[in-house]
């Protein structure tokens, strides 16, 4: 099948052509032609097999006949992160060569003048981020009842970070005969119960098994001791051995950790840049377009680079970190290994990974394969339980209990001991250099300085050093009163 099979229009297909592309993925292949249709879309896929052009090809098609009005877009993208959303505008600049099509990007890090002068002027297309979108709306600078074509992309990802209730009160702003396609590469409950509220008799597409990984990638995993520095060493030596290396994406699970793995890197003299969620936005654009061109070679990210980036080159995937979320470890390998292409996924895993491991072969479906042999102390001891609270305050009861069944034994014990006689001891020789009177207390050396004689004598009050303001007669207060006030006070 070829995309001239699938009902796009001739300048869509031109546009394809020049870029590449002749043959359709499998989810394009099946979306395309329901999106031309106007059909609701609930398509499902792992990373990587090109679902950004399962809904752009089609609305290209279908944006070439309207016009576009003052703040009422015609078509709405929702995207989880600023990355994916700049990433799909792109897609529209190469494949909307030919058409004359308003695209209006609404994500946080840039002024609202600029975003708000091509809502002005009309939006073709419009691409947000929930936050962003709803600022605008908010403000009452953004009319959503004009909108034919809604699109979530990422869905699962959008769960992830906290975006549903956003997502929920998108959908009651929209038109009721608006078409909604659906995208993601997991399909939990909490999406599918979405789907299900917004969605009206969808076409549902699933071209593979959900949170499932692509063939053409080839996994491994190494073992690694559990301090950073033994994993930093390892990793290091990963990249060294690594074959046809030509550039690598590193995660890591923390912000912290990724700043920390970035400066070692290229203390090392490794061609390395970072990429986290508390970069500005001008820096993390910046990072991935050096990344892109060739320009860095290693490329230190959180999640925020897992999910959606089109990075076709990229040859391996380093798992600094294990995801402690499996779903997370389907994203992040599916950076490598697009659109056919071959690629390597290494993670380096500790002995307190073991459970996330396990996770992620069943959320898999398939064991992954250790470049050597799994180390034995990895399955020959398990790890001991935390001790809790109730645990301990178990402990304290039996140790109580003990006792209670131990008090009636010990009782005819200390009974027998008070009935044997008392052993007199020998009185104890006075100090040849210093002898203490049986009537003085014994006084404790505990304060006193080496070298210094302290009178025993016991001070009573201030003793002798009583301060002379204390000695002062105190005098009556000046009082402003009649002068009957003053002589009842001199009396």
């Amino acid at each position: 099948m070829k995309f001239s099979d699938l009902g796009l229009s001739s300048k869509v297909l031109a546009a394809v052509e020049a870029a590449g592309y002749e043959t359709p993925t499998p989810i394009q292949a099946q979306a395309i032609p329901h999106v031309l249709a106007r059909k609701d879309v609930l398509g499902v896929a792992q990373t990587g097999t090109g679902k950004t052009a399962s809904f752009t090809l089609p609305m290209l098609s279908l944006l070439e006949s309207g016009r576009p009005r003052a703040r009422m877009p015609r078509t709405l993208i929702l995207e989880p992160t600023r990355e994916l959303a700049a990433q799909v505008e792109q897609s529209f600049e190469v494949y909307g060569q030919n058409h004359r099509l308003t695209v209006a990007l609404l994500i946080g890090g840039v002024s609202f003048a600029d975003q708000l002068k091509k809502l002005d002027r009309g939006a073709d297309v419009l691409i947000a981020t929930p936050g962003r979108l709803l600022d605008h709306f908010e403000r009452g600078k953004l009319l959503l009842t004009g909108v034919d074509t809604f699109v979530v992309d990422e869905a699962d990802r959008m769960l992830d970070m906290g975006f549903i209730p956003d997502i929920e009160r998108i959908c009651k702003l929209l038109p009721f005969t608006r078409q909604t396609v659906f995208f993601s590469a997991t399909m939990p409950k909490e999406i599918q119960a979405l789907a299900d509220q917004f969605l009206h008799n969808p076409e549902r597409i699933e071209v593979a098994r959900p949170s499932s990984t692509a063939d053409t990638i080839t996994q491994n995993l190494v073992s690694s001791g559990g301090k950073p520095w033994e994993k930093r060493a390892t990793l290091r030596e990963q990249i060294e051995k690594a074959e046809d290396l030509q550039n690598a994406i590193i995660f890591c699970n923390r912000k912290r950790d990724v700043a920390t793995l970035y400066r070692s890197l290229n203390k090392h003299g490794l061609n390395a840049g970072a990429l986290h969620g508390d970069m500005d936005q001008t820096s993390r654009m910046a990072t991935l377009d050096n990344f892109k061109s060739g320009e860095l070679k290693l490329l230190v990210a959180s999640d925020v680079a897992a999910r959606g980036l089109d990075i076709p080159s990229v040859s391996h995937v380093f798992n600094f970190d294990l995801p402690t979320h499996a779903e997370d470890y389907v994203h992040r390998i599916g950076r490598t290994g697009r659109a056919g292409r071959e690629g390597v996924a290494i993670s380096i895993v500790t002995r307190g990974d073991t459970k996330y491991l396990d996770a992620i072969e069943k959320l898999i479906g398939k064991k992954i394969d250790w470049t050597a042999d799994k180390p034995a102390s990895f399955d020959s001891e398990e790890e001991k339980p935390k001790r809790s609270r109730s645990n301990k305050r178990g402990k304290g009861n039996a140790r109580s209990g003990k006792k209670e069944q131990d008090g009636k034994e010990s009782k005819e014990g200390r009974e027998e001991k008070q009935s044997r006689p008392r052993r007199e001891r020998p009185p104890r020789e006075a100090s040849k250099d210093r002898e203490q009177s049986p009537q003085q207390p014994r006084q404790s050396n505990r304060g006193r300085r080496s070298g210094r004689d302290r009178d025993d004598n016991q001070v009573i009050g201030m003793g002798d050093h009583v301060p002379a303001f204390l000695l002062a007669p105190i005098r009556p207060p000046k009082s402003k009163g009649s002068k009957k006030a003053k002589a009842d006070i001199a009396e």
